[in-house]
């Protein structure tokens, strides 16, 4: 097993540790419903499933994700805790026509008359064709309609829904942002759109956040804050998306290229050869992501391309919330927590030092009630603790599983619980002593009849851990891990080890002295019984 661990995979030798130990970001996910009921528990185990595939498609190891009540808890070990957050997009994506555009409002000031300048004129397609729409700068639609006009602030003619009102639960507040949202930014009158383009500050929290109705039109800002759009109701799901996967592309850098399905495929054929020379925008949780103009002459077929202002990181996860499809709800964070490495640190010093007292209580046991046989006993120990730890840093390693507090806790109760074997064992040799069989004849029975009690005693313990494992959620499963493979690796020592010393040392002259075994007594009770016997049969 050591040499695995040298020879085979990284260089680290130690366990991949868990957020309570190394520190991590914890990100509690509140569910968001239109009608502001509470969610259902398939809607929930839904996006548990969704959430948990995009976490290993990212290979965020040591990562889950569990349902607490109506939330959904998201633990990512590391410092890396912009992960969690980001695997909680709803994802869903709509392509959406682009009807106009404008520079977007900075902190509620009114935006500039016209866009920059050098974002008015599309960049010039290269000489070959593209594959795919090419992510340019936002840019203005270049026949100016009375939508694409800035207008000043002023009052619209169709009056917004009231603010909501005190006293409401954060499920009716909710419903009440959400129905506010839809009433401005998605509403079919004119004058109702350009207030809303005017006003909007990307830089807030959008309330819809993918609870945008795709029948109607919307106003919605760029994910990078800078630009609002004007959009037509959408004219593409992304749930005819087959498979998505970031690359990095020489003229637009790092791009998502998006895989659709059949029916897809024919819709986005129609979409491109409609807008020729236009935009189609590509909205991601109601912010558009990418808003690329049509190439005339283009020849798409069954894929696309999204580009826009993505690093690897970026354009790695919105491939992966794109390939396993959008989540049944919306969420917002309500709480994230961050345990720093020093308290994880602190915490995993604490686990070790019970870890050694318990060892040491059970040595100096052993070696108080069995003399030299406790030095067997701490040696088979020792093997086993090796084994353990050997066996935890290759399950980091092949499986991705991450020692935490709870997991060390299973790991203690394993000492007592291979201790405990070795007490089993030296009990049955003092019994076939006690019917007057030497040592060297007492060790091979004390043996078969203490497998038996040991075999039994594991599988209740390996079938208490597996149960334990599949019902329980959350840090429970690394106790139950724990525990059970210190339970299958308990058995193999003592099979492989205990055992097979046992066996060569009762041949040994010196190991059979009562002084060195500890056993005199119970040998001097066996002569005396066999005295007092052969009295009787005398007497008899």
């Amino acid at each position: 097993m050591f040499g695995l661990i040298f020879f085979t995979g990284d260089k680290s030798h130690t366990p991949k540790l868990g957020i309570d130990l190394q520190g991590g970001t914890r990100v509690t996910l509140t569910a968001r419903t239109p009608d502001g009921n509470k969610p259902s528990q398939d809607s929930l185990k839904k996006a548990q499933e969704i959430i948990d595939k995009r976490v290993n498609g990212l290979g965020v190891a040591g990562s889950e994700v569990v349902i607490e009540g109506d939330n959904l808890v998201i633990t990512v070990p590391g410092d890396d805790g912009a992960q969690a957050k980001s695997l909680a997009t709803t994802a869903k994506l709509y392509v959406r026509p682009v009807v106009g555009q404008q520079a977007a409002a900075k902190g509620g000031q009114q935006p500039p008359a016209t866009p920059p300048t050098d974002s008015a004129t599309p960049a010039t397609p290269p000489a070959t064709t593209p594959a795919a729409p090419t992510s340019e700068a936002p840019t203005t639609t270049e026949s100016p309609a009375p939508q694409n006009r800035v207008f000043p602030a002023q009052a619209p003619t169709t009056p917004t829904p009231a603010p909501t009102p005190g006293g409401l639960t954060p499920q009716q507040q909710t419903q009440q942002e959400i129905k506010a949202a839809q009433a401005l930014r998605q509403s079919t009158d004119p004058t109702v759109q350009q207030q809303a383009m005017a006003t909007l500050d990307c830089s807030k929290p959008d309330p819809l956040q993918g609870n945008d109705d795709p029948n109607l039109p919307l106003v919605a800002c760029s994910s990078d804050g800078n630009y609002v759009y004007l959009l037509d109701k959408s004219a593409l799901d992304g749930q005819e998306i087959k498979d998505a996967k970031s690359g990095y592309d020489q003229r637009a850098g790092w791009v998502v290229d998006v895989d659709f399905k059949s029916s897809g495929s024919d819709t986005w054929g129609k979409l491109t050869t409609q807008y020729v020379n236009k935009q189609l925008a590509f909205v991601l949780d109601s912010k558009v992501v990418s808003a690329p103009r049509v190439d005339a002459g283009g020849q798409y077929g069954g894929n696309t391309q999204i580009s826009g202002s993505f690093n690897s990181t970026t354009a790695k996860e919105l491939a992966n919330s794109l390939k396993y499809g959008s989540l049944p709800l919306s969420f917002a964070t309500s709480e994230a927590e961050t345990v720093s490495a020093t308290l994880g640190l602190s915490s995993l010093h604490a686990g070790l030092i019970a870890g050694a007292i318990g060892l040491v209580a059970v040595l100096l046991y052993c070696l108080l009630y069995y003399r030299m046989l406790g030095f067997l006993a701490g040696f088979s120990l020792l093997a086993a603790g090796v084994a353990v730890y050997t066996l935890i840093v290759l399950l980091g390693r092949w499986i991705g599983f991450t020692l935490d507090l709870a997991g060390i806790a299973g790991l203690i109760i394993g000492i007592g619980m291979t201790a405990d074997s070795f007490v089993v064992f030296f009990e049955r040799i003092k019994d076939q002593m006690r019917e007057g069989r030497s040592f060297r004849s007492a060790v091979p029975r004390g043996w078969q009849r203490a497998q038996r009690t040991n075999l039994s005693g594991k599988t209740v313990s390996l079938i208490a851990s597996a149960v334990l494992y599949i019902l329980a959620a959350g840090q429970v499963k690394g106790f139950a891990f724990t525990l059970g493979l210190t339970t299958v690796l308990d058995v193999i020592v003592l099979y492989l080890v205990t055992a097979p010393l046992m066996m060569l040392v009762s041949r040994s002259p010196f190991w059979a002295k009562p002084s060195v075994n500890g056993l005199g007594a119970i040998a001097e009770l066996a002569q005396e019984r066999k005295a007092a016997a052969g009295v009787l049969v005398k007497e008899a």
